[in-house]
């Protein structure tokens, strides 16, 4: 049975596309020319090369993975990053827990997306080179059925041509459901699924790509 670690996941994929703007590491010389034109226009999130999954544990010992097959994302010239998650796009694999994920636990009817919010600076883009990384600490704030937390994680960012760059954690990010006021919808959900116990604190890792508009 799923708990909340998606939500953390989208901020952390936030965090991702803050990283990018983070003082960078000193470019190789040359690349400074090259790497200018990154920081012109905007940047999407390219759905098809990005992941967003969670690992939910029930019954003390019992580990699923899980994903969201629906996000979108942008970053738009003034550094403004954004994330969407499509709640009702939760996948875990069966069929019932997926209807009572979107039904009770996330309310999708009134709340239908999960969203990460962050603001960078769109010049530190020029200081990454293609094929160059860099790792940052970032933190981003999510947002879901009414509820905000800020989430902080370390993201490995990387440039790997001119218009289109990766962001992945360096480590799972570690969400709860009290972070966002879940902890009786999923009390509800071990309940339905008569099970001892569903872990409230979940790991979340995404693999996210960018492309410029």
């Amino acid at each position: 049975m799923l708990t909340l670690r998606p939500l953390a996941l989208a901020a952390v994929l936030a965090l991702g596309l803050a990283a990018c703007a983070e003082p960078a590491a000193e470019a190789p010389k040359g690349a400074a020319v090259e790497a200018a034109s990154v920081t012109e226009g905007a940047w999407t999130l390219d759905p098809a090369g990005s992941r967003l999954t969670y690992v939910s544990i029930k019954a003390g010992e019992v580990a699923e993975a899980n994903r969201f097959d629906k996000l979108s994302g942008s970053v738009a010239g003034d550094g403004t990053a954004t994330l969407d998650i499509d709640l009702a796009s939760v996948n875990t694999g069966v069929d019932i827990r997926n209807e009572r994920m979107r039904e009770i636990f996330f309310e999708v009817t009134g709340n239908p997306k999960a969203s990460v919010a962050a603001k960078l600076d769109p010049a530190a883009f020029a200081g990454l080179a293609v094929g160059q990384s860099i790792v940052r600490p970032m933190k981003a704030t999510v947002s879901i059925k009414g509820a905000t937390s800020d989430v902080e994680t370390e993201v490995l960012v990387t440039r790997v041509s001119d218009d289109r760059i990766t962001v992945v954690p360096t480590a799972p990010v570690i969400i709860s459901t009290d972070m966002f006021e879940l902890t009786d919808e999923l009390g509800e959900l071990r309940a339905l699924a008569q099970l001892p116990s569903i872990t409230p604190a979940v790991p979340v890792t995404f693999s996210l790509a960018f492309t410029r508009s």
